[in-house]
């Protein structure tokens, strides 16, 4: 069974930060490991409230996530409007987005970028499409281009740097936000960059010191504000971090009213702690609420399809997973844990493609060995696939997972033998009745008191929480920053 153990959305170290119409600033392994970030808007006509307030949204645009106005206060009155043609291309982009149609959304956003050079929205939101769908060069590629037709563009600046960091270039994207810091001395969306970058590096201080400054700068700006609940948590200061994440979401009585309560990325975060210490009913409550505000929050549906499987619930976790295989269709474990709840199904087929799919991707995961041994033992008469054959499989499969498993502290029991046992069972059986129907004339061979146990009866692992080993168990990564996109120039 697919476990909840978080893994990056790319290969890369850095995690994956998927933006679409939304900046992200991700998060790299700093202890427990890099997380898949949250992504996208929540639809065109409900921006979050995770930006500065104070400031109202810039002539032509407003932001999902984050409010378009620059940071700064100032008015951003240098900006240009979009044209008709290239705001009903931009608009048109922006629902195909929040169907999860990457494609038509990409192909609407160059529409709009043709009809108007100057709709530095469509450019900005390009970017974080061709971001989600790792092309890498094409979206930095956009986000400068946004910035070359409006210089201060604080969602494409904070974007451009952040995948800078993300792919291996933190130094390149330090130098950019200086320069750029330089140029906005009273940005705080630059500083608060700035700290994001230095917390991918894993220079935790110098990122808590530069999200207080940007603070300082704005002190209603709330991606700083979980900027430095997200370092606390990459530096495994978990209790540092509840305590930030307390402050966003819940205040601390009536004189520190909560800062930004329906903040996604601060719920997800929060459920991604409680998971991690054990708190189930907490943690589905925190992921539950970022998802019902950001339904495009891959790691939220990844997460929650892990607790649904452990508790034998493959519909709902395969209503999570295939929406999140939409805006994120390189995540490996959405496509393992799909590959399980197609299993628990009754789709075997389905199921081997998903599981084969991430094996073909990485096969150094070992759960997936574990996934695949489960389906070849626990499926009867499998699409072309004889029973010795699928019993075989199973074989190899558990005895790959078991030379891959992760140690556990304290010798934690698994399964696995179990497994092997049973399919060495199974595969003896089907020897036996070949045989016996090959010489029917034959005695009745002798059955051993373990061919005669029987075979109807699954072990724990046939249900997701027993399927999954203990040691498969790990902590769930941390989401990334994110800014969405601008929802359409001003009519």
């Amino acid at each position: 069974m697919s476990k909840a153990k978080s893994m990056k959305s790319t290969s890369s170290t850095q995690g994956r930060v998927g933006v679409l119409l939304m900046l992200s600033a991700s998060l790299a392994g700093c202890g427990a490991g890099a997380g898949s970030a949250a992504k996208g808007p929540t639809s065109p006509n409900q921006p979050e409230t995770g930006a500065a307030t104070g400031t109202g949204p810039s002539p032509g645009s407003q932001q999902f996530a984050v409010v378009d106005a620059p940071t700064s206060g100032e008015s951003g009155a240098n900006r240009p409007k979009m044209n008709a043609a290239a705001e009903a291309a931009y608009n048109a982009g922006l629902e195909a987005f929040k169907r999860g149609d990457l494609a038509a959304a990409k192909t609407q956003f160059i529409q709009a970028s043709q009809a108007d050079s100057k709709a530095y929205q469509a450019f900005y939101s390009l970017g974080v499409v061709r971001e989600r769908m790792n092309e890498t060069a094409g979206a930095l590629s956009s986000y400068r281009q946004a910035t070359s037709v409006v210089p201060d563009y604080e969602p494409a600046i904070v974007a451009y740097a952040v995948l800078l960091a993300r792919t291996g270039k933190p130094d390149d994207a330090t130098d950019f936000l200086n320069q750029r810091q330089a140029q906005m001395s009273k940005s705080a969306a630059v500083t608060a960059a700035l700290a994001e970058v230095k917390s991918i590096q894993g220079n935790s201080g110098e990122a808590q010191r530069l999200a207080q400054e940007a603070l300082k700068l704005n002190p209603d700006y709330r991606p700083a504000m979980v900027t430095l609940a997200r370092d606390h948590y990459r530096s495994r200061r978990l209790d540092l971090a509840l305590y930030a994440l307390k402050g966003i979401l819940d205040g601390y009585g009536e004189e520190n009213p909560p800062r930004d309560k329906n903040n996604a990325e601060a719920h997800l975060i929060r459920g991604l702690i409680y998971k991690e210490q054990g708190l189930r009913g907490p943690a589905i409550v925190e992921l539950q609420a970022a998802l019902a505000l950001r339904p495009d929050l891959v790691e939220a549906r990844v997460q929650l399809s892990s607790y649904f499987l452990e508790s034998g619930n493959a519909a709902d976790a395969q209503a999570l997973l295939e929406p999140a295989l939409k805006y994120d269709a390189d995540n490996l474990i959405a496509h393992l844990n799909l590959g399980d709840a197609y299993r628990l199904l009754g789709r075997p087929v389905d199921a081997k493609r998903e599981l084969e799919w991430v094996k073909t991707r990485d096969s150094s995961i070992a759960q997936v060995h574990y996934n695949l041994g489960l389906l070849y033992l626990f499926t009867d008469n499998f699409p072309g696939v004889t029973p010795t054959q699928a019993a075989d499989t199973a074989i190899d499969e558990l005895n790959q997972y078991k030379k891959m498993k992760p140690r556990v502290a304290g010798g934690t029991p698994d399964d696995t033998d179990e497994l092997i046992t049973r399919a060495k069972t199974k595969k003896a059986l089907i020897d036996a009745k070949a045989n016996e129907s090959a010489s029917p004339d034959a005695a009745p061979a002798a059955t051993s008191p373990a061919a005669a146990a029987p075979a109807a009866a699954a072990p724990a692992a046939t249900s997701p929480a027993a399927a999954a080993p203990a040691a498969a168990r790990a902590p769930a990564a941390a989401p990334s920053a994110q800014f969405a996109p601008v929802t359409g120039a001003a009519k």
